[in-house]
């Protein structure tokens, strides 16, 4: 998420690190750097002169060039001014209560995943116990009826449409009164979107606004678009008075204008953002968290609260209950891997901890991780309950055996074993510990990842660093297998 921007703003402030004591010339230069990655990063040029200017004013004053820090200075006015552009936190959608109907107007270009985003809002919705009614009145795509009706059935939500007419105000309107008979009490409606802006599709949401008065109208903004995106948005708040933004998109490598962009130029609040295509993959924006992880702090509130969310609360118990005991084995370790990986792409959950992300920056020590879990996966699958419990039991023999049942070297079973052994250790002493103690134990752990950030349970590479060919593995696979045969042969002889 805003690769090119963290890029940009990152190299940026770590030219003014470097300067050692600075000059208001070398302030100056600084800041131009900053300012040409956000323009980079298809941040509006209006926004970025007005953003410049307050931090200007401020770095380059007296207060700050004299201080024993003044780069970090800087990067803590960029921070501040990041949040106070992109605020405030407004999450509310202002809803009614459960005997009356909300109804939420969902607006934006074709394309912008303006009816998935229905289906994440519904989902999001029916977990708040509300009971929403998504509505199918996007006539200009064919296929939109019949997405949104999948969606509907994916989350349990009821969907009103009707094929019988071409006039979205009608299908909308219609659907309001249905509301209460099917035991809705928010509506959510999915309007038409255009390639572009037009008069007819301003007219027609137009329209809709004044039938069906919406309590709220949201626009759907695809944050891949960049500048194209803060246009729309602009041209969509003078025709509807828009009452926040959703942006979606953010998953991917997107440059991040947009999400800075948009809220200055509308005015209205920044509510939600997509960040996967799955249908629970809707966030609520936070602009402090955001600005972290613009500048590479990370942000674990957000991965504390996903955690939340996914973890199973009854296998975590457990879990403590077995380290108050001081057990951890290789069983416990690959129930957490698997809770981990619900968190999403092991790379963007690393992101997301403050100083994994410039720790990791230019290494590769991740590429490949899902593969690797994978790897350790079946690994672990080939050993007895009785090695997973007390791994110090494995001995040569049983590394040949459980090497054969993963398909990887004995040397990665002994690579494991070593690797658990610190880890199990470390996991049981937290046990019992009070908050401070387990922090001080996971920024010991961090300098540890420092040191070897593949943590020693990635596949080993070659001296180059690459990974193996398709051909050298094959190749691998081959001398294993001779291997093999020719131990078999030896048992027999013996």
């Amino acid at each position: 998420m805003f690769e090119s921007l963290q890029d940009g703003l990152g190299s940026a402030l770590k030219s003014l690190r470097g300067q050692g004591k600075l000059s208001e010339a070398n302030m100056r230069d600084g800041l131009k750097l900053i300012e040409r990655s956000l323009l980079e990063a298809d941040v509006s040029y209006e926004v970025t002169r007005t953003f410049m200017s307050r931090i200007t004013e401020q770095a380059v004053g007296e207060a700050v060039l004299k201080s024993l820090k003044p780069s970090e200075q800087v990067v803590g006015i960029v921070y501040k001014e990041l949040v106070d552009l992109m605020g405030p936190v407004d999450h509310s959608l202002h809803l009614k209560g459960k005997d009356e109907v909300t109804v939420l107007m969902m607006c934006g270009l074709q394309g912008s995943g303006k009816t998935t985003t229905c289906g994440k809002l519904g989902r999001m919705l029916i977990s708040r116990d509300r009971k929403p009614l998504l509505v199918a009145a996007d006539l200009q795509r064919p296929a939109a009826i019949d997405q949104l009706h999948v969606l509907g059935e994916q989350i349990g939500a009821p969907v009103f449409s009707d094929r019988t007419t071409q006039d979205p105000v009608a299908v909308c309107n219609n659907a309001v009164k249905e509301a209460k008979k099917l035991g809705a009490d928010t509506v959510i409606l999915d309007t038409a979107g255009r390639l572009h802006i037009d008069d007819e599709l301003m007219g027609q949401l137009g329209r809709i606004d004044k039938r069906c008065s919406p309590d709220q109208v949201y626009l759907v903004v695809d944050g891949m678009t960049g500048q194209d995106a803060v246009n729309s948005a602009k041209a969509f708040n003078d025709a509807l008075e828009l009452d926040g933004v959703i942006m979606t998109k953010l998953d991917g490598d997107t440059r991040g204008g947009a999400a800075i962009s948009v809220k200055e130029v509308t005015g209205v609040p920044l509510k939600y953002m997509g960040v996967g295509e799955h249908l629970e993959n809707l966030e609520e924006f936070h602009p402090d968290r955001m600005a972290g992880r613009i500048l590479g702090q990370g942000d674990m509130l957000s991965l504390f609260e996903k955690a939340q969310q996914e973890f199973d609360q009854d296998e975590a118990q457990r879990l403590e209950d077995q380290l108050q005991k001081g057990e951890f084995t290789l069983d416990d370790f690959l129930k957490q891997m698997r809770q981990i990986k619900r968190l999403g792409p092991i790379k963007k959950v690393m992101g997301m901890i403050p100083g994994m992300g410039a720790m990791l920056e230019g290494t590769d020590a991740l590429d490949g991780a899902e593969d690797d879990l994978k790897r350790l996966q079946g690994v672990i699958h080939s050993m007895t309950p009785e090695e997973r419990r007390t791994p110090k039991i494995i001995d040569a023999s049983r590394r040949r055996r459980i090497a054969a049942g993963s398909g990887v070297e004995p040397h990665v079973i002994g690579d494991l074993v070593k690797q658990f052994e610190p880890m199990q250790q470390m996991m049981t002493a937290m046990a019992g510990k009070g908050m401070g103690d387990r922090m001080k134990m996971v920024r010991q752990m961090q300098a540890g990842m420092a040191q070897d950030p593949g943590g020693g349970l990635a596949r080993k590479k070659q001296s180059t660093g690459k990974r193996l060919t398709p051909k050298e593995k094959a190749a691998a696979q081959k001398e294993r297998a001779k291997r093999l045969k020719l131990l078999k042969k030896q048992k027999k002889k013996r």
